[in-house]
């Protein structure tokens, strides 16, 4: 049975690496955030038979901009095979579609079907709560800030 010392043990290497200079690393605190946004993510996604990857296809299948395969493979840093998968299950699930391009044939536009509307709804719902908890020492005015800075840092400054 552990006891009170126990407890504090355990915790205390943890609270005690804060101090570690890589605790100051941009990429690591990028990282560290992610993971832990993650599993939150993940946990709230699994009820509707979506993980942090499927969601994110289907949030930008729901976002009228007809990405192709392509496009969300760069955008979301996936390789393309990576894509293809994950799609396929959306597909069989009757939740996104697959059209030729209207410029190029050959490149598949994704959008999503009316059921994957309504299962995206109630997902970004869930996703929306599992952020609010990966952030919720931070302040609504903070939140923003950083949404702003990181998307700064991403897409420069006109994002």
């Amino acid at each position: 049975m552990a006891t009170e010392v126990d407890e504090q043990l355990e915790s205390a290497p943890a609270e005690k690496l804060v101090a570690a200079t890589i605790s100051q690393d941009a990429g690591f605190l990028l990282a560290k955030l992610h993971a832990a946004g993650s599993v939150l993510n993940n946990r709230a996604l699994a009820g509707f038979g979506l993980k942090e990857r499927s969601y994110s296809v289907l949030a930008l299948a729901n976002s009228d901009l007809e990405p192709t395969q392509r496009e969300m493979a760069e955008f979301l840093s996936l390789d393309p095979s990576q894509i293809v998968a994950i799609i396929d299950e959306l597909e069989k699930r009757g939740l996104v579609l697959r059209a030729p391009g209207k410029q190029d044939r050959r490149a598949k536009i994704v959008t999503a079907t009316a059921e994957g509307s309504a299962l995206f709804r109630q997902a970004e719902a869930a996703a929306r709560a599992a952020e609010a908890a990966a952030l919720t020492g931070l302040s609504g005015p903070e939140v923003t800030a950083l949404k702003g800075l990181l998307r700064k840092a991403l897409w420069g400054p006109a994002s």
